[in-house]
């Protein structure tokens, strides 16, 4: 259901991709690098850390992505609307979110995609008038760019992976200000890699949710009833191309084939380049096929709608879980055990973040974020 602009299903993606991230993030969060990167004893943990691979890592970022570049357009009419500066508030709400990136790096997650998001907004503003067909274009236009960066990262690290951590002491299982320490050490390479790796395939998204925006692709979703069609004939098409990607991927990724050659490695590496875009989509129509008899909490969608304190408090709370301030679990677990860790984290926080927002209008970042971008609450 569409009111105004205020899209239920866009609240219900960026639910799901809360999940999804976390997911992924939690690994990085609760296991050194050379655990979290390397093939893991357990059989179950391989099954675990080979199913996160193939189907979540870099599909609910380049989801967010989207939502993303969807929600440059809802601004911009909103500013349209009351005759006010949308470059005033684009750019303060992007160095909002930049300033945000920073600390969250440093305090929670060196993993952070905020930075990463408000330095590709800022390459996306010449972008931002250009029509669905010419953003549509400049989205595929970046594949070969993000190849090109993933396979330089395939051959330029030992398994493509991100560098490991160069910190010493203890680390992210130490008090805070270990924690601190570990992450301020850890960053720069860390951003450099994701800048690679996400940001090519991130700035694409950015392009494919505006010109989904402009062409009120969502919207045209919904039935005269308030319910989403279900009409995506393209689905088992992507679903076909895109899984077997992504299992390729993964089965690199995580040491599975070490013994072939190294230029099937470096393809198999390569595979998520066009494995995650597909799959991705292959999600979004998947959710708008089921969100159409699916009635979420009203928490929840208050904290879908409320993502970035939602995505925040995740970090918060994974580092309560494993830093030697909390339950000091900090490389204590497998790979199945976080997936499980990460389902409950995901949900404590969206829970959180939606009885807060339920109660008081909005989330706490998200009321700090308005207040810079329009000045006022």
């Amino acid at each position: 259901m569409v009111n105004g602009d205020r899209n239920d299903l866009v609240d219900t993606l960026r639910l799901l991709a809360l999940f999804g991230i976390c997911i992924v993030n939690i690994v990085f969060l609760g296991l050194p690098s050379e655990a979290a990167l390397g093939m893991p004893a357990a059989g179950p943990d391989r099954i675990a850390a080979f199913l996160v691979e193939a189907l979540f890592q870099a599909k609910f970022f380049l989801l967010f992505s989207f939502l993303f570049g969807w929600g440059i357009h809802v601004q911009a009419r909103a500013a349209r609307r009351v005759d006010a500066c949308f470059g005033c508030r684009y750019f303060r709400r992007t160095g909002a979110l930049a300033l945000l990136g920073v600390l969250h790096a440093l305090l929670v997650f060196t993993g952070d995609i905020l930075l990463l998001y408000a330095l590709l907004a800022v390459l996306f503003w010449p972008l931002r008038d250009l029509p669905p067909g010419r953003l549509l274009a400049i989205a595929a236009a970046m594949l070969p760019l993000a190849l090109a960066m993933t396979i330089a990262l395939g051959v330029s690290l030992p398994d493509g992976s991100p560098p490991e951590a160069t910190s010493a002491g203890p680390g992210l299982g130490g008090d805070f200000a270990d924690t601190v320490r570990a992450r301020l050490a850890d960053w720069p390479a860390t951003f450099a890699f994701l800048l690679a790796f996400q940001g090519p395939l991130a700035f694409a998204a950015y392009a494919a949710g505006l010109a989904a925006a402009k062409s009120g692709w969502l919207e045209r979703q919904a039935g005269p009833d308030g319910a989403w069609r279900q009409p995506q004939p393209l689905l088992p098409w992507l679903l076909a191309i895109g899984l077997p990607l992504n299992l390729a991927y993964a089965a690199v990724a995580g040491g599975w084939f070490d013994d072939a050659d190294p230029m099937l490695q470096l393809l198999g590496f390569a595979a998520i380049v066009p494995g995650a875009p597909v799959l991705s989509a292959a999600y979004l129509l998947l959710a708008i096929r089921l969100s159409g008899g699916l009635r979420l909490p009203r928490w929840w969608r208050q904290a879908g709608r409320n993502s970035l304190s939602s995505y925040v408090l995740q970090g918060v709370l994974a580092g309560l879980v494993f830093g030697g301030y909390g339950l000091g679990l900090f490389g204590e677990l497998g790979h199945a055990r976080l997936l499980a860790v990460g389902l409950l984290v995901a949900l404590a926080a969206v829970t959180a973040v939606g009885a807060i927002a339920d109660r008081v209008g909005r989330g706490p970042l998200e009321a700090v974020l308005r207040r810079i971008t329009y000045g006022r609450t």
